[in-house]
């Protein structure tokens, strides 16, 4: 095949390219739902610290003590703020990894296909070829034959 060292070329290059994006993608995955998990311990700790006034609140709470709580509170409310940018950013760069590995999988497909149709047109060559060369080999015999009922 003239096509097939160009080809498997490609198709070699492409598949580390792909391995390389899916790497890169389980990576981003990984840090986007890490970065979701802590959004969700954050928030949830807040909502368990609000419980805790609310609750200390009904018992008598000190004025120093209520803004305390509430400052501790700004300062969670601060940080989920922080902890969700930082998971908008990693759920960025999860869609970028995903385009990627995706174009590089359609990459990687086109190549295939291009492979596959260069096999199969290979293939037809050669089955051409193989049947000239017995429909030669039939009129050969046949001729000989009929050169040999001549004699």
């Amino acid at each position: 095949m003239s096509n097939e060292l160009p080809l498997t070329t490609l198709i070699e290059l492409a598949s580390g390219e792909l391995d390389e994006a899916q790497r890169a993608l389980g990576i981003a995955q990984q840090a986007a739902t890490e970065a979701e998990t802590q959004t969700q311990s954050l928030i949830t700790y807040r909502d368990e610290y609000r419980a805790r006034l609310t609750t200390s609140a009904q018992a008598g709470l000190s004025g120093a003590n209520w803004r305390n709580f509430q400052t501790f509170i700004e300062t969670l409310d601060a940080a989920i703020e922080q902890q969700r940018r930082v998971l908008a950013a990693a759920q960025h760069r999860l869609e970028i990894a995903r385009a990627n590995w995706m174009e590089k999988r359609r990459k990687m497909t086109s190549y295939e296909a291009l492979a596959e149709r260069a096999r199969q047109r290979e293939q037809a060559v050669l089955a051409r070829r193989e049947q000239r060369e017995s429909d030669e080999y039939a009129a050969k015999i046949v001729r000989m034959r009929r050169d040999a009922s001549q004699d």
